[in-house]
């Protein structure tokens, strides 16, 4: 079964838009002044706000750096007491770059900040990550293929059950070197 398939009815576009009314108003800048700090269209933002569009994974990223707050506070929907997130469900986000889907499985609590996703890649194109907000960390475990990740400057290769961890407020990326590659990383944030 391909693992994005059955995500569009856990779409997150509903919970992003009521985040970044939400936060865009804590922070108490405009539409258009958002939309210039994240580098993207005014309307693009405008229509994400609405609940429209399909955001892709860069350009929440941006929309968080540019409101001083980690990714998943714009995608993270309000919790059940008992979650479970089976194989191939859950709220995915696809890259413009790269074959390239990620998927919050847990946010931290707010004391914590520490973030939780399964991250799927293909083989062909590398997903550049701009750095996220000062001080994050990211820690990776691939649990199949290969990949080629960590800063720009320091890229390392990993197969099934390594480990890496490194600065995420640094650009960095990650390569798929084997089909099916697919990795959990918990990010951490001040």
């Amino acid at each position: 079964m391909n693992r994005t398939t059955s995500r569009a009815d856990n779409s997150p576009v509903p919970a992003i838009a009521a985040a970044l009314r939400r936060e865009r108003e804590r922070v108490g800048i405009s539409l258009a002044e958002l939309a210039r700090r994240a580098g993207i269209a005014k309307s693009t933002l405008s229509q994400l706000e609405a609940g429209s569009g399909n955001p892709s994974v860069e350009t929440v990223w941006a929309l968080g750096v540019a409101l001083g707050v980690p990714f998943s506070r714009l995608v993270e929907q309000p919790p059940p007491a008992v979650r479970v997130i089976r194989a191939g469900d859950g709220p995915g986000l696809r890259s413009q770059q790269a074959e390239f889907t990620g998927t919050l499985l847990a946010a931290g609590a707010a004391h914590v900040r520490r973030d939780i996703y399964l991250i799927e890649l293909e083989p062909g194109a590398v997903r550049d990550a701009e750095p996220h907000i000062p001080g994050s960390v990211e820690h990776v475990v691939v649990a199949a293929g290969r990949l080629r990740t960590g800063p720009s400057t320091e890229p390392v290769e990993l197969g099934p059950g390594d480990y890496v961890t490194f600065p995420g407020d640094v650009p960095h990326g990650y390569e798929a070197l084997a089909p099916g590659t697919f990795l959990v990383l918990v990010m951490e944030h001040p």
